[in-house]
């Protein structure tokens, strides 16, 4: 699986963003996927994933009412709406995915994609 983000930029804070994760190879939906973020000298923390199907879902603390993740296996791609941006959510953002899980650990997946450059400012 071959993943790419894309849809990164620069929003004052309030602000919103999507991002989008478009998949390439087999089996897409049989797939977890997941987003993370690391920010300039700190580690990768987890943002949010989604379950194959879609019908399951997991936020970081920090992040649960403002963003929301999504999928369309039809087109291949995994969404990561984000409103309500701060300051603080200023990172590269990954899309990852898992075979047969929806962790929020970076070891549960397998795949990733190159990141994209969210910021945000005050």
């Amino acid at each position: 699986v071959q993943l790419q983000a894309s849809g990164g930029g620069s929003v004052q804070a309030g602000g919103s963003l999507r991002l989008s994760c478009a998949a390439s190879g087999r089996s897409f939906s049989s797939y977890g996927m997941g987003w993370f973020r690391q920010a300039p000298g700190k580690e990768r923390e987890f943002v949010a994933a989604i379950s194959w199907s879609g019908g399951r879902t997991n936020y970081a603390n920090s992040v649960k009412g403002r963003f929301t993740i999504s999928r369309d296996n039809a087109k291949n791609t995994v969404y990561l709406q984000m409103n309500s941006l701060k300051p603080e959510d200023t990172a590269v953002y990954y899309c990852a995915a898992a075979g047969g899980s929806y962790g929020s650990s970076p070891v549960d997946y397998d795949y990733w994609g190159q990141g994209t450059l969210v910021t945000v400012s005050s």
